[in-house]
């Protein structure tokens, strides 16, 4: 049908991101749909100059070394310091003019200036001036410095944003910003962005695992509340609000063993994390009592590493059963498969990078220790809306885990990121991006931090 086939072309974006850790390539994922001709990867693309794929190997190589770095005694945390010191994110109050660009931000229009980085993206893509979505700042910069003639959108990717996120004089600039809660709305606005340059739209969850109408969040989390209070102190308090919000899909019983999914970074960091609490668990894990998911991500080695600890801990007879590594070397293959994953898990344990934002699916994160600045605020948004909780002592958690279940915590934590964290971030993007503003979802109320 031509006329169909018509109409769904003129809802198509294209859809900008980079290939530098999880984050931003998570953030795209989820809007492949609207996607013309696919996601684009901008320092990896089909043509890309020679010239350009040198500055970003040479941006994303420094990035991953000093995430690895980092676990290095006394030198890792003092290189790190240094380089978080560059993108750090200013206290909020008092509430000032912010605007004044920082090093990293001139260093970044200067290769613009002297060696045209990016132009030959944007000349291609200018061809075809469709609305223009990326998850990374560099990239929505050097579309409108190179003058592309279409809409040009930003999505942030974390609960705050550093100057750098912002281009050079924001206030003559055309870009426009899809913000994740409130606070990024009010750090933008003290960075110079024009208010209606910035669109509240919460942050783009996959919508496999979300639902035009909820009904998927709210048939998982009806499952997963009964293994997150198995003694039902929480339920048996607020069962009429459940009632209210899950109907029947709370369910009584459970039906499948306590779910634990643990997720490494893009760098591949924090993997003895995952080893540690392998061993700790390893009795329930044994018994069946616990499933244990790692989230080997792309990485050969961390998907060897936990095989080995599976083996040295006791429990290799268990892979594929009640421990599953979960790795592919295609990202977004890997995302397709960890977002089936999150449908059956009941608790995310991650360092807290852009999936605080999924505790929005009803799922408890216990977060672990945060690298760099922007992972210190989304930690704080979680522990904020009550959707996240750090983690004790890894090695007992065996001990604390048991206390946690006992007393409803996972479970209200579960709640609270249902009702507190926004929702409809790819659908209201989707809405806005085709300028169909009374067809945007109201994003639901989000705290101030």
């Amino acid at each position: 049908m031509p006329g169909k086939n018509s109409k769904e072309k003129m809802r198509k974006a294209w859809v900008i991101t980079v290939d530098m850790g999880y984050g931003h390539q998570r953030a795209a994922h989820p809007l492949n749909y609207l996607a013309y001709e696919g996601i684009i990867t901008a320092n990896n693309y089909k043509g890309i100059p020679k010239k350009d794929k040198d500055i970003w190997v040479n941006s994303k190589g420094f990035y991953e070394f000093v995430s690895r770095f980092k676990k290095v005694p006394f030198l890792g945390n003092k290189l790190f310091n240094i380089y978080d010191r560059f993108q750090s994110i200013p206290q909020f109050y008092p509430r000032r003019d912010l605007s004044r660009p920082n090093l990293q931000l001139k260093q970044i229009y200067r290769l613009f200036k002297e060696s045209c980085w990016g132009q030959d993206l944007i000349e291609r893509l200018s061809k075809n001036p469709l609305p223009l979505i990326t998850t990374f700042f560099i990239t929505a910069f050097m579309a409108e410095y190179f003058g592309y003639p279409g809409e040009i959108y930003c999505i942030a990717t974390d609960t705050d944003v550093s100057r750098t996120w912002v281009p050079l004089d924001p206030k003559n600039s055309k870009i426009m910003y899809f913000a994740p809660n409130r606070r990024v709305v009010d750090r933008l606005i003290l960075y110079g962005v024009r208010p209606e340059k910035i669109f509240l739209t919460g942050f783009p969850l996959p919508p496999e695992n979300v639902g035009r109408n909820l009904e998927i969040i709210k048939e998982d989390l009806g499952q997963r509340l009964i293994n997150l209070d198995p003694d039902k102190f929480y339920i048996s308090q607020y069962e009429k609000t459940l009632r209210h919000h899950l109907g029947r899909k709370l369910l009584k019983n459970s039906v499948r063993p306590l779910t634990i999914t643990f997720a490494v970074g893009g760098a591949g960091a924090q993997r003895e994390l995952g080893g540690i609490i392998m061993d700790s668990l390893k009795k329930q894990i044994a018994s069946g009592e616990i499933t244990l998911n790692l989230m080997a991500g792309t990485h050969l080695a961390v998907n060897q590493y936990f095989k080995d600890q599976a083996k040295k801990v006791g429990i290799s007879s268990h892979l594929g059963k009640s421990v599953n590594i979960l790795f592919d070397r295609n990202k977004y293959r890997f995302f397709n498969k960890f977002n089936k994953v999150l449908r059956k898990t009941d608790i995310l344990w991650t360092k807290p990078s852009e999936l605080s934002f999924y505790c929005a699916l009803g799922i408890p994160i216990i977060t672990a220790p945060p690298i760099g600045s922007q992972e210190d605020f989304n930690q704080r948004w979680l522990r904020t809306i009550g959707a996240g909780i750090k983690a004790e002592e890894p090695k007992y958690v065996n001990e604390w885990l048991v206390d946690w279940l006992k007393s409803g915590w996972l479970a209200e934590a579960a709640m609270q990121g249902f009702l507190e964290a926004p929702k409809f971030g790819t659908y209201n993007i989707e809405d806005i991006i085709f300028h169909q503003y009374q067809k945007a979802k109201k994003v639901e109320t989000v705290l101030q931090y």
